[in-house]
C-alpha cells in the first residue's frame, strides 16, 4: 500500500514540478525583458540630457553674440 502511495506521489509530482519550473522561466524572461526596456529607456534619457544640454549651450552663444555687454555683468 505504501509503495502505490509514493508511486502516485511521485508520478504527480513530476508534472507540478514541471509546471513550477515553467513558470519561474517565464518570470525570469518577462523580467529580463523589462531590465532590457529600463536600460533601452535610461539610453534615451541620457541621449535627450545630452541633446537638450547642447541645445542650451547654442543658445547662450547666440545670445552671448547678439547682447555681449549684457551677458559680461553676469560674469
Amino acid at each position: 500500500m505504501t509503495i502505490g502511495i509514493i508511486t502516485v506521489v511521485m508520478i504527480f509530482s513530476v508534472p507540478i514540478i514541471a509546471v513550477i519550473s515553467s513558470h519561474f522561466e517565464k518570470q525570469s524572461k518577462l523580467k529580463n525583458e523589462h531590465i532590457k526596456d529600463q536600460i533601452e529607456l535610461e539610453k534615451l534619457k541620457q541621449e535627450n540630457f545630452i541633446a537638450e544640454t547642447e541645445k542650451l549651450k547654442l543658445e547662450l552663444k547666440k545670445l552671448e553674440l547678439q547682447q555681449p555687454n549684457d551677458l559680461d555683468l553676469f560674469k
